[in-house]
């Protein structure tokens, strides 16, 4: 494993552990008169909504009330009253998600381990569903379009909601994107520190080369790729806050001369560079905007160089889960390879590698969830108990999307069609 960023080094040890994040009390098997409590109205509703989620090996319970479940199961849900449910029927991926973030919902036992289950009876179910849901996904108008606007508005929502939150559990790389983990039991530090390394040798940086950088986070790639590679770059970014404190860590390490933090919509690049690169800004772009970046990136690289996009994807199009997207990621969708083509096709650029990373991006998030859940206390003070529990459900489902294959991680290097300046092997990426 590649030595970690010396101002990163002491760091190691507090990310390390990943215990486990949702440790709530198991729910304990009851005896068959307390299944039997409640009205049948009440237990035919529970039924109606286990069937629906595929018939997963859950407890559901209206609190102190009517449950339905097996005997033993892998956790319990209680709805604080019939009307909770009632409600929560008449849209489950959406309203679920609500209705815990308030409280009305409780969990008793992992509340990933629910999820996974979840998501698991759900794929047996899927196929009966998918030609539907297109459809319906199709009519129904998207409420975050990704225009100039709407993008900006869009990373606001999410983005902007204070560094000092996400200090707390991102850890000092401030990486908010898929770590690299070259063995399992690699801190969180380390593997975000190696990710940056895996992406520079697959770009083949070297020393005097310049780097353009679309969406850019709170910048540390660009400054690892500074250091440790000799390039420059310039990166860019319409997180204002994200922007103000990558460019307040670039002038401390001494790197403000060798990177240029630009606070500006992608679509506004110009100029040519030996490499282009995009950790984790796909997901925001829009699939109608797929051509327009290829485009961007195919004039940044002027018919040389190369390129790499990193983004969390889906094996056939999905749209995001309707309670993420409203809550938590506006205008977010995640893509399937064959959605991605639409960035290379219209401007010949071919595609050199493409790699899947998704376990490591569920590693990642228990880390993640471990180090929220360590401050959830200061959390709950800078927000409120609503938002921790929001919070707390979306990394949970991440882990779960990643874990069951709900989700994916793509890395794809590409480069002009007319290049030759591509690797004969794979052997640069595991070699120094």
């Amino acid at each position: 494993m590649n030595a970690c960023e010396p101002s990163l080094a002491k760091t190691h040890q507090r990310a390390a552990p990943v215990t486990a994040p949702t440790a709530l009390p198991s729910p304990a098997p009851l005896p068959a008169q307390a299944r039997s409590k409640g009205s049948r109205a009440d237990r035919w509703l529970l039924a109606r909504l286990l069937a629906s989620l595929g018939s997963p090996p859950l407890e559901l319970a209206i609190r102190e009330g009517a449950r339905v479940g097996p005997a033993t199961p892998v956790a319990r849900v209680t709805f604080d009253s019939r009307s909770t449910l009632l409600w929560l029927l008449a849209d489950v991926p959406l309203r679920f998600g609500d209705a815990y973030s308030d409280g009305a919902v409780t969990v008793e036992g992992d509340l990933i381990a629910l999820l996974e289950t979840v998501y698991h009876a759900g794929r047996r179910t899927a196929g009966e569903r998918r030609s539907i849901a297109r459809r319906v996904a199709r009519a129904v108008k998207r409420p975050h379009l990704n225009t100039l606007a709407g993008s900006r508005e869009n990373i606001h929502h999410h983005y902007d909601i204070g560094n000092a939150f996400y200090e707390l559990w991102l850890g000092p790389t401030m990486a908010y994107t898929c770590a690299y983990y070259p063995q399992p039991t690699a801190t969180l530090d380390e593997a975000q520190v190696a990710k940056m390394d895996h992406v520079c040798r697959k770009l083949r940086l070297k020393p005097g080369e310049s780097v353009v950088e679309a969406g850019c986070g709170w910048g540390m790639l660009a400054m690892h790729m500074a250091r440790r590679y000799g390039v420059r770059v310039r990166a860019f970014n319409i997180s204002h806050e994200q922007i103000v404190w990558a460019r307040k860590r670039a002038a401390r390490e001494g790197l403000a001369d060798r990177i240029e933090y630009v606070e500006d919509d992608y679509r506004n690049i110009s100029g040519q560079y030996d490499a282009f690169v995009s950790v984790g800004m796909l997901e925001h772009v829009g699939l109608k905007n797929y051509p327009t970046l290829g485009g961007v990136a195919s004039r940044c690289l002027g018919g040389r160089g190369r390129g790499l996009i990193h983004s969390i994807g889906r094996n056939r199009p999905a749209p995001l889960q309707p309670w993420i997207e409203k809550r938590i990621f506006p205008g977010g969708y995640p893509p399937s390879p064959g959605e991605m083509s639409r960035i290379f096709e219209p401007w010949d650029l071919s595609i050199l590698d493409v790699e899947n990373l998704r376990l490591h991006y569920a590693q990642t998030l228990r880390h993640w969830l471990a180090l929220f859940e360590g401050a959830s206390e200061r959390v709950r003070t800078m927000f409120d108990e609503r938002f921790v529990r929001m919070w707390r459900l979306y990394l949970a489902g991440s882990v779960a999307g990643f874990t069951t294959g709900s989700l994916q991680l793509f890395q794809i290097v590409f480069a002009p069609g007319e290049s030759n300046d591509i690797p004969w092997t794979r052997a640069h990426l595991y070699t120094r």
